[in-house]
This record gives C-alpha cells, sequence and structure tokens, in this order.
C-alpha cells in the first residue's frame, strides 16, 4: 500500500507542471523563443509574473522568473521579431487574466 502511495506521489509531483522561467541571454541556450507581443489579442499566451515560485504552478500562464537555469522547468529567449518566435506572449496586470488563447501552442511549456 505505501508503495503505491510513494508511486502516486511521484507521477502526481512529475505532472504537476509548474511554470519555473529562466531568461538566457542567447537564443542557442533556449528552450523556446518568445515574442512579447503589444497587444493581448496577439498573444498566444497571456503571462502573469508571480512573487513566489509556489505560485507558479501549473501550465497556466502563472510564471516565476528564477536566476539560475538549474532551478528552471524551461529557458526562454525573449526574440526582437515575432516571425522567429515559437510563443508569443503578453505580460498581464493581474493574476485572473493570465492564461492560453492559443491552446495549440501549450506543449511548447510541458
Amino acid at each position: 500500500m505505501r508503495l503505491i502511495v510513494i508511486l502516486s506521489f511521484l507521477f502526481i509531483s512529475n505532472n504537476s507542471f509548474s511554470q519555473k522561467i529562466y531568461s538566457t541571454k542567447y537564443k542557442s541556450q533556449a528552450d523556446i523563443n518568445v515574442f512579447v507581443t503589444e497587444f493581448k489579442s496577439q498573444a498566444d499566451l497571456l503571462v502573469f509574473r508571480v512573487d513566489y515560485i509556489s505560485q507558479a504552478k501549473q501550465n497556466n500562464g502563472l510564471w516565476f522568473f528564477v536566476d539560475y537555469k538549474s532551478r528552471s522547468d524551461k529557458k526562454i529567449f525573449f526574440s526582437d521579431y515575432k516571425s522567429q518566435a515559437d510563443l508569443n506572449i503578453f505580460f498581464v496586470d493581474y493574476k485572473s487574466q493570465a492564461g492560453w488563447r492559443n491552446n495549440s501552442k501549450k506543449y511548447l511549456l510541458y
């Protein structure tokens, strides 16, 4: 019984995709190239920067930026051009506004 509980916990914790993000200086170091759009309507994902790592849960646009790439779930590079980006994001002012606008790109952050 204990083994089942332990295995269940490991499975759940590995699949609860948190969004700890590290911003790279070079495109070649990144998992994903990101472009910050000027308007919400142009974005695939609406992102809210959370203050605490515990608030960055699941794949829902709540990002916590870490200082070390070894602590991140994903490494991103902020592109200057939309045409070079894998994902277009827009930073929102409120946590409740965060979320996916284009679900076909969700796989990029898993």
